[in-house]
């Protein structure tokens, strides 16, 4: 099979950058995207670009330089903290992870494809194998239409995925209530400076709260509880009941420093329930002509690592890579990339899956100091060695 139609499911992280990296190689590709349009909503919070993987990616698709002028200032601090709000670990980082709004990163993306090359508001309802090679894409609006090389980009709950696997995304037993604080800084300033411009872990009592400082002056947060997948249903909790949802988390958190328990009283918006799932560790499959993944639609894991964004860009990469050195070959492009990509991923998703266990043990936030600890151990060691 040479290269040829290029189809691309999701309009995520992922899904663009491949596109972008192709299309700077003078490749197209059509991607379908459920989302209206690309500012239908809010992409939501920071991440972290590591060197090795979203970085690398970045300058593969020639938009580094374009990414380390949207890097939010001190980004990659970090603070742990108690339930009464003393500190246990703290960070000012280095500078080697810069952080970046989720949404100025897929901006710059947007901006290096042609506005042609992406469908909006294509919902995929499925997608078939045909005998005579290829595969028809179903859209919920009942338009179909065939391609001969396909990309699932599209996420946790990929429509593309049972093509190649029967695995679904298991709960992990652990929900955030997404929330924000805007313009903490000056509407909230004791519990800004409490919880500074980085990340912010609370942890204890196997709960937490996290907290992030995005680019535009709000503040990300997460109220993590170690809760049954339908506990708002079971306690008769109206997703839509903003306040109703507010006092039951304040009612996790009786004990907690009053300045940790303003993330949730003092909070701007409504909770977004974000229930944790992954799919099992050391995900893969065998080869099936003319499909893959990359992303979370290949290997879902809990946000633990930090490692998601930056993996669905090095995917994305690597599968840019592999598909350019072997034009007239994609069976051996689709082969070369997912040997390497299995591989990686099951070392993150191990990784992701301890890091969870440890934020909500009985002894946080001592596991997650002792787990800094070694990263910084680790670190000091490599740059030693270096």
């Amino acid at each position: 099979m040479m290269l040829k139609q290029i189809t691309i499911i999701g309009a995520g992280l992922g899904g663009l950058t491949l596109a972008s990296i192709l299309h700077k190689h003078g490749i197209e590709t059509a991607i379908y995207d459920l989302e209206t349009s690309p500012d239908v909503r809010h992409q939501g919070s920071v991440l972290d670009m590591h060197e090795e993987s979203g970085q690398l990616a970045l300058r593969r698709a020639g938009l580094f330089e374009a990414f380390r002028q949207k890097v939010v200032p001190s980004g990659d601090d970090m603070l742990i903290l108690d339930k009464n709000a003393t500190v246990r670990w703290e960070d000012h980082g280095n500078g080697t992870r810069p952080e970046i709004d989720r949404g100025s990163l897929r901006d710059i993306l947007l901006q290096s494809l042609p506005t042609e090359c992406i469908h909006w508001g294509s919902k995929v309802a499925g997608v078939v194998k045909l005998e005579a090679g290829g595969y028809e894409v179903r859209l919920a609006s009942g338009a179909t239409f065939t391609t001969e090389l396909l990309i699932g980009a599209d996420g946790a709950w990929s429509k593309v995925r049972p093509l190649l696997s029967d695995a679904q995304p298991t709960y992990l037993g652990v929900s955030f209530f997404e929330t924000y604080l805007s313009d903490a800084a000056t509407r909230h300033p004791v519990v800004a400076d409490l919880i500074g411009r980085g990340s912010m872990f609370a942890l204890s009592d196997e709960k937490g709260l996290l907290t992030h400082g995005d680019g535009d002056g709000r503040f990300t947060i997460y109220v993590a509880l170690k809760v049954p997948a339908d506990w708002m249903a079971t306690h008769g909790i109206d997703a839509n009941d903003t306040e109703a949802i507010r006092e039951q988390l304040l009612g996790q958190f009786s004990d907690w420093d009053e300045r940790l328990r303003a993330l949730i009283a003092e909070s701007d918006a409504e909770f977004i329930h974000r229930g944790i799932y992954a799919l099992p560790v050391g995900h893969r499959w065998g080869r099936i002509p003319g499909v893959t993944l990359l992303g979370d639609a290949a290997h879902l894991m809990s946000p633990f690592a930090g490692e998601g964004a930056n993996l669905a860009l090095l995917d994305a990469a690597e599968l840019a890579d592999a598909l350019l050195a072997h034009p007239d070959d994609v069976e051996a492009a689709l082969s070369e990339y997912e040997t390497a990509m299995f591989a990686r991923s099951e070392i993150s998703a191990i990784e992701s899956a301890t890091n969870l266990v440890d934020c909500f043990r009985p002894d946080a936030p001592q596991s997650m100091v002792d787990q800094m600890m070694r990263y910084a151990a680790q670190e000091q060691t490599e740059s030693t060695l270096g």
